[in-house]
């Protein structure tokens, strides 16, 4: 059969093609388009006001007198995602190494590993406040106990901060350690078989042939982690801090743990109401979101690959 014969016309890949166009359409380039023309305005959601104030809005975020806060957010948010990726990678790819080392036998540790991953941000965020709970929280009690210590870990700026970033790295475990477990399966056995036979220890062969064999993997996964440290920890902050406490001078413009998509949210639902300095805030995250993405096209065909290939 000629299968190409049933393909010539040129509109049925648009038919096939439609119900992806229409989603990303109405729930994608809609939105993004109408984030960019509020982002010239003032508007304020509940009084219903709107005036056309240019680039004012992009303006006050850079030099203004509202450009501290945002900075300072800005910071934040690179710190935060700096302390979430890299030792979330480290311990992910420990973890999964150990338990690719079990073989049959490490079926439940897998599964006990991945599990956080199936679990809502939503629900990881009020996990981690009932166990923080500075009066009834497990870990708390458990310090009283036999330390006599009762920290105030939401109310501390530093605990807060410290806390929100465990959290996210216990989150997106499963998400890592998947990826690493599959990478870490195609690794010819050979290779670990001629180290030991040159005398290579353990330490030795993860950093000789273990780490550089996942590089391609561990590429990826800075992406992806990133783009869940920007977009993804909205609900643990939500639900754990609030985006608060503030810090010590000099930052004391806003929560330690508000970052970029968390301020989009204050500025637009919360305060001032103020939607058209919420979209000019999005919109630099979208083209944030756009570079990223840009890099991760551009270079990942030349670091990332799958096996078999």
């Amino acid at each position: 059969m000629n299968t190409h014969s049933q393909y010539r016309s040129r509109v049925l890949p648009w038919v096939f093609l439609s119900p992806t166009l229409f989603i990303l359409l109405v729930f994608l380039y809609y939105p993004a388009w109408q984030s960019i023309i509020l982002s010239l305005f003032r508007s304020n959601l509940f009084l219903g006001t709107r005036q056309f104030i240019g680039l004012e809005n992009f303006r006050n975020l850079l030099t203004g007198p509202l450009a501290p806060a945002y900075k300072q957010v800005f910071l934040q948010t690179l710190v935060f995602s700096v302390l979430v990726i890299v030792p979330g990678l480290l311990i992910s790819l420990a973890l999964a190494s150990m338990t690719n080392s079990l073989g049959k036998h490490g079926k439940i540790y897998r599964i006990l590993l991945i599990w956080p991953y199936a679990l809502s941000p939503a629900v990881a965020g009020t996990i981690f406040s009932f166990m923080f709970n500075p009066d009834t929280g497990a870990v708390n009690t458990f310090l009283k106990q036999f330390g006599g210590l009762q920290p105030r870990w939401l109310d501390n700026p530093v605990l807060a901060f410290v806390l929100v970033v465990c959290g996210c790295i216990w989150k997106n475990l499963g998400y890592n350690i998947v990826f690493y477990l599959a990478s870490l399966q195609n690794i010819p056995k050979a290779n670990y078989e001629a180290a030991e036979l040159d005398g290579a220890g353990v330490l030795r062969k993860f950093f000789r042939i273990t780490l550089p064999l996942v590089s391609p993997v561990t590429y990826f996964l800075i992406f992806t982690n990133l783009t869940y440290t920007v977009f993804e920890a909205f609900a643990l902050v939500d639900l754990m801090t609030m985006g608060g406490p503030m810090g010590p001078p000099p930052l004391d413009k806003a929560g330690l743990t508000t970052f970029l998509i968390y301020k989009v949210f204050q500025d637009g639902f919360g305060g001032s109401s103020n939607m058209g300095f919420a979209a000019a805030q999005s919109v630099i995250l979208m083209i944030m979101v756009a570079a990223v993405t840009f890099l991760q096209f551009k270079y990942g065909d030349k670091k990332v690959h799958y096996g078999g290939e």
